[in-house]
């Protein structure tokens, strides 16, 4: 076990909180609408972009590449929104297929690349330890802004939320990957879904954070992947709030629902 060094570990920790500060309220969306999978594939579609710039030479952090993110990840939420309104009765195998979709064109554009494999894989379990300023400030930037519109417009306009979800996403996809970015969406959700209003934000928000905390001590103590360690831990911090949620209806006589653990 290596002696952790918490200056590695405070800027990753910071970006997993950018992250949550979106994620957190767009997930617990996600799961009142029912479509769970959504998240994941606007970020698989978002990372299709990445791709398609990394394929054409573009700067990683240039703002062609953020625009190939973001105008990818708009098109395929607003494609979405679309199918969400036609078909609703099939969208969660719409919503998979659309995954599906993007991730072979993924392989097909970095098929060609001596470098394809290891970036795709970097999309996927993300780079977070290696996250510095110039990638967290912007991102800190637009999830304010994101978090402003979500309170604000979606109540009166519905569709925004899939705006917000796909800007939230590309920029989340670039910070931690595709996985963190789902299990950030959907894991602090489920672990307080009986809780209302802003109790479940926060409470969501603790449990996530106490994940990416977790995970980051583990992965620099044992010198592992940051990103898969996450999920793992982000699973566990969800597994045992949600036990503390139950445990706390149980004991307020509240009627309690099915668990998930």
């Amino acid at each position: 076990m290596n002696p952790v060094d918490w200056g590695l570990i405070v800027l990753p920790f910071a970006a997993g909180l950018v992250v949550l500060a979106s994620h957190v309220p767009l997930g617990r969306e996600v799961l009142r609408r029912g479509i769970v999978f959504v998240d994941l594939a606007v970020a698989q579609i978002a990372g299709l972009g990445v791709v398609a710039a990394h394929a054409l030479d573009w700067h990683p952090s240039g703002w062609e590449t953020q625009l190939a993110a973001g105008g990818t990840a708009l098109a395929g939420a607003a494609l979405l929104a679309w199918l969400e309104r036609h078909w609703p009765d099939i969208l969660e195998p719409l919503i998979g297929a659309l995954f599906v979709l993007a991730a072979s064109l993924a392989a097909l554009l970095a098929a060609g690349d001596p470098h394809g494999g290891e970036h795709l894989r970097d999309l996927l379990v993300g780079q977070i330890l290696w996250v510095g300023w110039a990638q967290l400030l912007p991102a800190l930037a637009l999830t304010l802004i994101l978090l402003m519109a979500w309170w604000r417009l979606v109540r009166r306009w519905p569709w925004m939320f899939h705006v917000c979800l796909a800007l939230a996403v590309t920029a989340s996809v670039q910070l931690v990957g595709v996985y963190l970015v789902f299990a950030s969406l959907i894991l602090p959700a489920l672990a307080v879904r009986r809780r209302p209003g802003r109790s479940g934000l926060l409470r969501a928000g603790l449990a996530g954070g106490a994940g990416y905390l977790l995970g980051l001590l583990v992965s620099a103590a044992h010198d592992l992947p940051a990103g898969p360690l996450i999920v793992l831990a982000l699973v566990l911090t969800c597994l045992a709030w949600a036990a503390l949620e139950r445990r706390g209806r149980e004991a307020d006589h509240l009627p309690v629902a099915k668990p998930w653990v």
